[in-house]
């Protein structure tokens, strides 16, 4: 299940809300919650056609992704898919834990608001920086700057880890990154967390969050940052925990690999987790249902390819120590190329449960260290868009698991030569002009022939170009056009098409010119 990932879209529930009961249940006992604490409905906005993400704050935001994770597992079980193993990135964990049963929805819900609360309340000055490199460089560039706040936040790819810290040193990081040649990209999240920094909202939050119930789960649920499966562990201590502590994602995936998960299906509006899965794993199989044309056929499809859904063994119950359940046994569960700087999706991005299955191996992946260029860093080769980790069922002799959403970069072929950035563009170019340009540019990198990138394509949501690579290439753009100040110009970069960026070209020149 996807950690905090943008706000999802409005309507995007529309279809399970009024296909499953299950759904109309869970996000009514959300509501509920939500009203208690104060809160208005979040439902509404999810089931309604009405347009684009509204910010309302970050208990809103939290719910919101919490309600399109556990909607989307609700379908999944309904259409028959039977998950071996659940996982959640970060915050998703909690996710993770109401799906597999472990606590219940409205439960998942007040924790998750009072982890936001006690966050909100440190108000910490930190940031999170993406980077495309392994876990031991991006480790070993915290450790250079040598404070005990900035560390290794999260592994979530062979070339894809975060750095958390305060964000003077975050800025210190960005420019040593940029001179060694790693793309990095800030990751827009309300509470930047998995640093020392967060010991007292951990403390916080165990004084002060309500104890729920918990007990044995349906599914197990593996934690990336504890290492090995959750058992008769409280919630309110892996809430805690966790904030502090690094996640080690890649080591749970591949954990879940070598124990037979050959699908991974992410609970999430958009591939998070599993870019992170397909980076790590070449040729595994992913589903990230809600960003099909029909997510109800895509899961259907899946399970029908997959007998009975996969193996499915429930659990035993045995007596809880806190006296609210059975408990869940423990099973004991249990990097890096080279410096190649490959981009991965970051927040947005990141939905739900990713479900593994044993399936017909996809075309494995292939990572290229970046092309060198004489007025461009290297830059990690693009590839299309890869999908999700969502909890799919399995085939009767493989394992299926369930892994949160969470972005992560994978090559392709090197860069033509065509696409340097160095090469010159006349100076008086007209829109049309900077938009072939473009296209020939953003084509040669990506390996799609030019005529086929509209103008309107979403870079991340339709081409599958994640945040990191749209970083490298805007920085092609900005260093063709003679225009540094593009770099700096976000918007380019959360809702990028070659329309808006060919229009900031122009209207940057004309501003230049005049």
């Amino acid at each position: 299940m996807p950690g905090t990932v943008a706000a999802p879209r409005g309507g995007i529930l529309c279809d399970l809300h009024h296909r499953y009961e299950t759904v109309r249940e869970s996000l009514s006992r959300i509501d509920k919650a939500a009203q208690e604490m104060g809160l208005p409905n979040i439902s509404a906005r999810l089931i309604e056609q009405n347009g684009t993400s509204d910010r309302r704050g970050p208990e809103v935001q939290y719910l919101e992704i919490f309600a399109v994770s556990i909607a989307t597992h609700d379908m999944l079980i309904a259409e028959g898919a039977k998950p071996r193993a659940i996982v959640g990135q970060s915050i998703g964990e909690l996710w993770a834990l109401a799906a597999a049963g472990h606590l219940s929805v409205e439960d998942a819900a007040r924790l998750a608001v009072a982890r936001s609360q006690v966050l909100t309340r440190q108000s910490w000055g930190g940031k999170m920086l993406a980077v495309g490199v392994d876990g031991r460089r991006a480790a070993s560039l915290a450790e250079l700057i040598n404070h005990p706040h900035l560390v290794l936040a999260c592994e979530n790819a062979p070339r894809q880890s975060v750095i958390s810290g305060p964000e003077a040193l975050i800025e210190h990081v960005e420019r040593v990154a940029d001179a060694l040649g790693w793309p990095s990209l800030r990751l827009d999240v309300p509470h930047p967390t998995h640093t020392p920094a967060m010991a007292q909202a951990a403390r916080d939050l165990r004084a002060s969050a309500p104890r729920v119930p918990y007990g044995a789960g349906r599914w197990r649920v593996c934690s990336p940052w504890l290492g090995r499966d959750v058992g008769d562990d409280d919630p309110v201590d892996l809430v805690a925990g966790a904030l502090t502590s690094r996640v080690r994602m890649l080591h749970t995936i591949r954990e879940l690999h070598a124990a037979g998960a050959d699908a991974f299906i992410e609970c999430g509006e958009w591939p998070v987790v599993t870019k992170f899965v397909e980076a790590s794993i070449p040729g595994v199989r992913c589903v990230v249902p809600l960003s099909e044309s029909d997510p109800v056929g895509a899961v259907r499809a899946l399970v029908a390819e997959s007998p009975g859904g996969g193996p499915f063994q429930p659990r035993l119950a045995a007596a809880s120590s806190n006296g609210h359940g059975p408990v869940v046994p423990v099973s004991g569960p249990q990097p890096s190329g080279p410096a190649a700087a490959l981009p991965v999706t970051a927040d947005p991005p990141v939905r739900a449960a990713a479900s593994v299955v044993s399936a017909a191996p996809v075309v494995p992946v292939s990572y290229v260290a970046p092309v060198a260029s004489p007025s461009v860093a290297p830059v990690p080769s693009p590839a299309p868009a890869v999908p999700v980790a969502v909890a799919a069922p399995a085939p009767p002799a493989a394992s299926v698991a369930v892994a949160p959403a969470a972005v992560a970069p994978v090559s392709a072929a090197p860069a033509p030569a065509s696409a340097d950035p160095a090469s010159p563009s006349s100076a008086g170019a007209d829109y049309d002009t900077v938009l072939a340009e473009l296209r020939t540019l953003y084509g040669d990198f990506l390996g799609y022939p030019p005529d086929l990138l509209g103008e309107d394509d979403g870079l991340e949501a339709e081409l599958g170009v994640e945040s990191l690579k749209q970083v490298a290439l805007l920085g092609m753009v900005s260093d063709r056009y003679g225009l540094p100040g593009l770099r700096a110009n976000s918007s380019l970069l959360t809702v990028g098409t070659l329309r808006r960026i060919a229009e900031a070209v122009v209207g940057a020149r004309a501003g230049a010119a005049g």
